[in-house]
């Protein structure tokens, strides 16, 4: 949808936008359709009146009309995501009514817009980053991890039964149904949580009658008879653990690995954390403030996503909120927070790719789909990026790209600091802050709005 866009000033533009013949001869076939099933014309059935007829009663002035009033709302969006201006405000239309779906059409839109923010050289900026300490404890855990799933039961003795022993047990419901030689491990919460407590001091040869709550709130009785009490019999700290347990043939070798492994996981977290540091400290340092309605926009498509992922479980709005305490008010104010915070990171890394001329190509968004194609299993990676191009979805994967660029960029450029040294200038007073800590303050509900 190629667009001209003209700066009126005060955050104002004008964009002309230019529609195909295709997607005017799309248009008026969809009005036609609706106009068809709407009219009353006699003789004719609903849905059933053929388009000469209409063309003849309705004229074909009303019939462009309806055509251009139910799309130009989608070919003034398209064009704008293209254009990379972000409204604001309701457009005003400016237009004459195509004359025929042969040739192409244009029309003008007059909106606020939200500027780009004027973001401050991020070469300058300082970011938090942690080093990497992987602790001993975390690998110990990792190779008691191990021991356990190759440790062998033995019985336990007369002693009684613990936590973390294999008891089998004959179980026999008030009914009198009963389910022999069940095999529980203590605390893996296999049973309910009354009868796991009831048999930890339990011996072998033992019979208990236990009670515990139904979900309508009354209660059952159980007969648990103990046939035996089995404990694990863990392997020793050598390389025959280290054998059993891992392709490894020392347990040097595997406690190395262990490390390795958890280092790479430690500084996939940490390198996550310090690109949303990073975005969110050029935010801060730049005083993004996302415009109002922007934030509402994006709060509103959030809070219908969050709806919509509950449905996909099975689960309503009201029931998710009756079950967390909370209320549609909290909801929603969560949802506004996270869409200012969303929205002024892009808006500052959409400024930084603007600043720092990074584009991306067509071969570039062809090359992205083959790769997520690929990962996928799609066989078929032509098709998929045919289809994307048909339904006008290359843009959002554009600007996508762009965004994830700026942010690589960003995360190239600025300094990473030790935290310790970043808690320490944050507690250090400059004259300045008094002033940037109410600057820089984003739109929360209850703030007072600006014109």
């Amino acid at each position: 949808m190629p667009a001209a866009v003209e700066s009126l000033g005060e955050n104002r533009v004008r964009l002309t936008v230019d529609v195909t013949p295709d997607q005017v001869r799309h248009a008026v076939d969809h009005a036609m359709s609706d106009l068809s099933e709407s009219v009353k014309i006699p003789g004719f059935r609903k849905g059933k009146i053929p388009k000469p007829v209409l063309v003849s009663r309705l004229g074909k002035e009303r019939i462009y009309a309806e055509a251009v009033d139910s799309h130009i709302g989608g070919w003034f969006w398209s064009a704008a995501s293209r254009s990379r201006v972000r409204p604001v405000s309701d457009p005003q239309y400016e237009f004459d009514l195509p004359d025929t779906a042969d040739t192409p059409w244009s029309f003008t839109a007059t909106v606020e817009v939200q500027a780009l923010p004027d973001i401050v050289d991020w070469t300058t900026l300082e970011v938090p980053r942690a080093e990497v300490e992987v602790p001993q404890e975390s690998v110990d855990a990792e190779i008691e991890a191990l021991r356990e799933s190759v440790a062998e039961l033995a019985p336990a003795g007369d002693r009684p039964a613990r936590a973390g022993d294999t008891l089998v047990v004959d179980l026999v419901d008030s009914d009198g149904e009963a389910q022999p030689d069940t095999v529980v491990e203590l605390g893996s919460g296999r049973l309910a949580p009354e009868l796991e407590a009831a048999l930890v001091g339990a011996s072998a040869g033992e019979t208990k009658q236990i009670a515990f709550p139904l979900a309508d709130g009354a209660s059952s009785n159980v007969e648990v008879v103990v046939r035996e009490v089995q404990e694990k019999a863990l392997p020793e700290l050598d390389d025959e653990l280290a054998r059993a347990a891992s392709e490894f043939d020392t347990l040097a070798e595997l406690r190395a690995n262990i490390e390795s492994t958890l280092r790479e996981q430690l500084d996939d977290e940490i390198d996550a954390s310090f690109r949303i540091s990073a975005v969110d400290e050029l935010v801060k340092a730049s005083q993004v403030q996302p415009a109002i309605p922007l934030v509402r926009t994006r709060a509103a498509d959030l809070l219908t996503g969050f709806a919509r992922s509950l449905e996909r479980r099975g689960i309503s709005l009201d029931t998710y909120l009756a079950a967390s305490g909370g209320s549609a008010q909290d909801l929603e104010r969560q949802m506004v927070l996270e869409a200012a915070v969303s929205v002024a990171r892009e808006l500052a890394l959409e400024a930084l790719a603007e600043r720092a001329g990074i584009e991306v190509s067509d071969e570039d968004v062809k090359a992205y789909i083959r790769e997520e194609a690929e990962a996928s299993g799609e066989a078929d990676a032509e098709g998929v990026i045919e289809d994307v191009w048909a339904h006008g979805q290359q843009e959002s994967i554009r600007e996508d790209l762009r965004l994830r660029a700026a942010l690589d960029r960003l995360v190239a450029d600025v300094t990473p600091i030790a935290p310790e040294l970043a808690d320490a200038r944050d507690k250090l007073w400059t004259p300045d802050k008094e002033k940037a800590e109410g600057d820089t303050k984003l739109w929360t509900p209850g703030s007072k709005e600006t014109a």
